[in-house]
């Protein structure tokens, strides 16, 4: 199935995978680009050096195109954008802040990615020189925005030249033929490839996926301090009645990824106060508390995807975990939906005709 972004990629088959911090790990990265998709690695959870030591392990895994996921109001997004530079990373995908790289990405003859959930950032992201965009809708794992792929994908369609890619809600052939329908050039997908053979995810976690429906999740921002979509288990619901600000679980959070990032406390305290922040955020001193509940979110997401804890962790999940139902190998996923797709393309088409 060729589009405009598999040939601006060089990938085989319209689909990336969504980066997601402790999930898309060198193997399901490979497994994704492998399968003719877009492996992407989330970089947001790891130290520089971190960074590149997995970008090698991808390349040895994978000779196919992949790239990296970064936040860019993290004290660690500069030096792990310039690793992916300095390893010459085929696709860097930004998100939350200023793409001051392109330039540097575009050298070597690679390709910039912005993510955005408003047609407004949309548009100047393709101002800035990015060479596709991820348009994230409300129906998404983590943080979506608040409009729908539905309503957003034909919106920034309208607006911009360049590829596009749908995230939100995605994770079958029917949705790959109605995203290209809108106006997409293919789909992002993080909750279909997080239930796969190739990911690290907890057993007892993918089971309550399993078992969810459509109406199975919570969004808000009293998770990680931004609104997101979670899976609704009773430590979700908890987090939700919750009254007040988590003061101990923020502090201790912060002190968790004090030692992840390897952060100094200069490092630190000066990312409560960090500029690039996205819509939804406030600047200043109150952004303080916003960064404290972001960093005890970063305890409750290892402690689902890793022990599968229920009860004190958290997982983002979309939507879509209600037509989630098996978990298949990422070449399955792949070829299943692909095939899907064409064949609802095809009876669309047989279907409706001018009378």
């Amino acid at each position: 199935m060729k589009t405009r972004i598999t040939e601006l990629l060089g990938i085989k088959h319209p689909i990336m995978l969504a980066g997601m911090n402790w999930v898309t790990e060198p193997k399901l990265v490979a497994a994704v680009s492998n399968a003719g998709g877009l492996g992407i690695l989330a970089t947001a959870h790891l130290t520089p050096e971190e960074t590149r030591r997995q970008i090698r392990e991808i390349r040895e895994l994978t000779d196919k195109p992949f790239g990296i996921n970064q936040a860019l109001f993290l004290p660690t997004s500069s030096r792990n954008v310039e690793i992916a530079i300095e390893e010459k990373v085929p696709i860097v995908n930004y998100s939350y802040g200023k793409p001051w790289f392109v330039e540097q990405v575009h050298e070597y003859g690679g390709k910039v990615i912005g993510t955005i959930v408003v047609a407004r950032h949309a548009v100047r992201a393709e101002q800035l020189g990015c060479d596709a965009i991820s348009i994230t809708g409300h129906e998404s794992a983590g943080h979506g925005g608040d409009v729908t792929s539905l309503v957003l994908i034909p919106i920034v369609a309208n607006k911009v030249r360049i590829p596009l890619l749908a995230a939100g809600g995605f994770y079958d052939g029917r949705g790959l033929a109605s995203a290209l329908v809108l106006g997409a050039d293919g789909i992002s997908m993080g909750t279909r490839f997080i239930m796969t053979k190739e990911s690290n995810i907890h057993p007892h976690w993918k089971q309550l996926i399993l078992n969810a429906t459509e109406g199975d999740t919570l969004y808000s921002n009293r998770f990680d301090g931004e609104p997101g979509r979670v899976l609704k288990t009773k430590g979700a619901e908890d987090m939700m009645r919750s009254l007040g600000f988590p003061i101990v679980k923020g502090v201790t959070g912060a002190l968790h990824v004090k030692q992840m990032l390897g952060l100094s406390w200069r490092e630190l305290l000066a990312a409560a106060f960090t500029r690039e922040i996205t819509e939804y955020g406030s600047y200043g001193p109150q952004n303080i508390f916003q960064q404290l509940r972001m960093a005890g979110g970063t305890i409750g997401q290892e402690k689902a995807i890793f022990n599968g804890d229920e009860k004190l962790g958290f997982m983002f999940s979309g939507q879509c975990v209600g037509g989630v139902n098996d978990i298949p190998s990422v070449s399955e996923v792949m070829e299943r939906i692909v095939t899907q797709a064409e064949k609802v393309l095809e009876a669309a088409g047989k279907k409706y005709t001018r009378g």
